[in-house]
């Protein structure tokens, strides 16, 4: 058996600090005496108040569910014994089997006597977890190889759950010796069979070259999964490609994440030989000692809450009584909305809104299971130049969680998730896209109206039950997207016409009523708004600093991420009575006044007004009631919540749909625009044909406002008694 590690193998754990002269034996007896000491004697609580022997505990109450596995704090580990936690963030690789030996011990001492006939204690499986800082992925270099290291990030990708060795057998062909229960180095490292037999060969045929093969019934196996680590987009250089580093579980760490999960890794740094089987062995001269790095994972914590962990453990007592203080202040909202893109004149209230969409509702489990998200979406439509994709920037570096992507450039399967074959392996694995990623955060999809409608509604899905189902490749699963939606679009005829009404909109209803709010934003000609908006562009490129200054009451961005990560975590707030009541009272005021709406114009609105409306004023109300860090949703975040909801959706809904026509404006108006619509009767004759621009003309010369002929053309070709060729220009009349 000697001998059979000479192949050339290099294993991750030969590469650490400098090994001991091998007086080893006393030495690793007297660690795993003081690692059994540990998990024996470690007690919480004090003798005044009683306390409790912990993973004593542990053990015991783990090996009667049948579950062998525990997690050992390493800060507790640190405070019984300093120098045998360093040992172990040392050389993980020796001392973390004797822990798991010591673990086996004192499982099968707590649990006896056992019942006649039981098995034997199962080995038991050891993860370590620890409060520490973790460290950066792109601070990983060959000096910690081989040593404990804790990383966060995200999964990307899951591999199919597989077999490894752990213990082989092995028999040649030529003699039929048997070597039994060789044992295996953990990890994706191999074992190289011995290319000579080592039995005795007296009066035999010699046996041949590498003679050994495994037998497959007699070897010990444990599951395996590898999974993909990408670093997490907040700590990602800006213009720089985000890491990946490939993670190695085992037993029972396996299938304990899917893709889209933050996560903070506690494993070895390992290293693993790296083939090119492009090239022959005897010229790949240059590629001999090189290596490629993995992690070998021994403690998963899952960030259940897609909040970002580094963001909040960020907060210190002294910022958490500054974020209280700026809570308190009567007009937060007002500061809030000022702090956003504050380079960024005008569009008050789209501001607000964003606010609202950073802050988010509660989300809400019921008790059939069922949950309701309390994510806000929005969708920004109008006029180019109205700094939208600007909003949608500042909001990507804003927000703790944040994926930006435009619609041109994104495909279904890049929102949601993707399917592909593993180059290795070749089994298929799942990719999580940008709406998996954002889990916890904000997607921003500019150009949205540029997507295909087939990629739009593959996030229908994704945009109310905030989950991803993919049934592709033999792969059935969901994934959780727990994300708000910063959508900005142009309108069909790039900018916004009055004259066409709904045409504007090219959305289905399906998408836009899961939309809480929807912004139309004009480029509206006026002198003194033109001159105040110059003003403040020439400022912001003469100065940096006025802009930055300019605006009172405004948070710093590093404050105003760790306050949104702050209320996400600590603040669900919930509906008051009186608040519910009124909000019952006006949404059915709301329906009643669409249903006369869509009446008196002979049609149904674009936009909707359904159960989801009612639902989106709601989260809009506990976004404001969640920057105060207040429980309960007052009346005032109620009223807010509804003007900002009549300001967005409402108004779009009757924009451009002639509502001034339909008993929204005054008596003379209605006057003018009778006398308007009588007279252009007059001038179209059945079958024929007539130039738009030269009626219009005509009409302003006999001092008829140019807004009221508009109107009425609209009005008539919604009913049909006109047609318009938009190519030629032209209208004629058909009854």
């Amino acid at each position: 058996m000697s001998g059979f590690d000479d192949a050339g193998i290099f294993y991750s754990d030969s590469f650490g600090g400098e090994q001991q002269a091998d007086d080893g034996s006393v030495k690793k007896t007297h660690v795993k005496k003081r690692f059994r000491e540990f998990l024996r004697q470690y007690r919480v609580g004090t003798d005044r108040t009683g306390f409790t022997f912990k993973y004593r505990d542990l053990l015991k109450r783990r090996c009667t569910l049948g579950e062998f596995w525990m997690e050992v704090e390493m800060e507790e580990l640190s405070s019984f014994d300093e120098d045998l936690a360093d040992c172990l963030y040392k050389q993980p690789s020796e001392h973390l089997p004797l822990l798991e030996e010591a673990a086996k011990e004192v499982a099968d001492e707590v649990t006896k006597p056992r019942p006649a006939g039981e098995e034997a204690i199962q080995d038991i499986q050891v993860m370590l977890r620890s409060e520490g800082n973790p460290a950066n992925m792109r601070s990983l270099k060959s000096d910690q190889m081989s040593r404990l290291v804790q990383i966060p990030g995200m999964v990307v990708s899951a591999a199919a759950v597989r077999s490894k060795a752990v213990r082989v057998s092995l028999q040649c062909r030529g003699c039929r010796g048997v070597i039994a229960n060789i044992a295996v180095r953990p990890g994706l490292e191999g074992y190289a069979l011995p290319r000579k037999c080592n039995t005795e060969q007296a009066g035999r045929v010699k046996c041949p070259v590498d003679p050994y093969f495994l037998i497959p019934d007699k070897c010990s196996c444990v599951d395996f999964q590898t999974l993909k680590l990408q670093e997490s987009p907040e700590s990602v250089p800006h213009g720089e490609m985000p890491r990946h580093v490939q993670l190695y579980c085992d037993r029972y760490l396996c299938d304990r994440v899917v893709p889209g999960n933050r996560v903070t890794i506690m494993g070895i740094y390992s290293i693993k030989k790296s083939g090119n089987p492009s090239r022959s062995k005897g010229r790949d001269r240059v590629g001999v000692g090189i290596r490629s790095s993995y992690i070998r994972v021994v403690g998963i914590q899952v960030d259940t809450e897609g909040v970002g962990r580094s963001v909040v453990g960020a907060v210190s007592p002294q910022e958490e009584e500054e974020i209280r203080r700026l809570a308190a202040t009567p007009n937060v909202f007002e500061s809030i909305a000022k702090s956003i893109a504050p380079s960024i004149y005008g569009s008050v209230d789209v501001k607000k809104a964003i606010a609202c969409l950073l802050f988010g509702g509660s989300r809400k489990r019921l008790p059939d299971g069922l949950t309701r998200r309390g994510d806000v979406n929005l969708l920004m439509l109008g006029d180019p130049g109205t700094a939208k994709s600007q909003l949608l920037k500042f909001v990507e570096r804003c927000a703790p969680i944040a994926v930006y992507t435009s619609g041109k450039g994104s495909s279904a399967a890049g929102l949601t998730a993707s399917v592909m074959r593993d180059p290795v392996t070749r089994n298929f694995v799942m990719e999580g896209g940008a709406m998996v990623l954002a889990d916890g955060g904000v997607v921003c999809i500019d150009e949205f109206d540029k997507m295909r409608e087939d990629d739009r509604v593959a996030i229908h899905e994704a945009m109310e039950q905030q989950t991803i189902s993919i049934a592709k490749a033999g792969i059935t699963t969901t994934l959780n997207s727990r994300c708000s939606v910063l959508a900005a679009a142009n309108s069909v005829f790039g900018r916004w016409d009055d004259t066409k009404g709904e045409e504007n909109i090219d959305f289905m209803p399906t998408i836009l009523s899961r939309f809480d709010m929807i912004f139309i934003i004009k480029d509206e000609h006026d002198e003194h708004k033109d001159m105040t908006l110059a003003k403040h562009v020439m400022n912001v490129h003469l100065s940096a600093l006025t802009t930055n200054q300019s605006s009172e009451g405004e948070i710093e961005l590093s404050m105003m991420k760790k306050y949104i990560s702050y209320a996400r975590t600590k603040c669900g707030p919930r509906l008051s009575a009186d608040a519910a009541e009124k909000l019952k009272n006006r949404y059915i005021l709301m329906r009643s006044g669409a249903r006369e709406h869509e009446r008196a114009s002979d049609k149904r609105s674009s936009i909707p007004i359904t159960v989801r409306q009612l639902e989106a004023i709601i989260r809009i109300s506990e976004s404001l009631a969640k920057m105060k860090l207040r429980p309960f949703v007052a009346d005032g975040d109620v009223d807010e919540a509804l003007r900002l909801f009549q300001v967005s959706t409402l108004d779009a809904a009757r924009s451009g749909s002639l509502s001034g026509v339909e008993g929204f404006s005054t008596p003379q108006d209605q006057e003018m625009i009778s006398r308007v619509e009588k007279q252009l009767k007059r001038r179209f004759a059945i079958g024929s044909q007539v130039s738009e621009h030269s009626i219009v003309q005509d009409f302003i010369k006999q001092k008829y406002p140019e807004h009221a002929i508009y109107k009425v053309l609209h009005l008539m070709m919604r009913r049909g008694e006109i047609q318009h060729r938009m190519q030629r220009k032209v209208l004629y009349r058909i009854k």
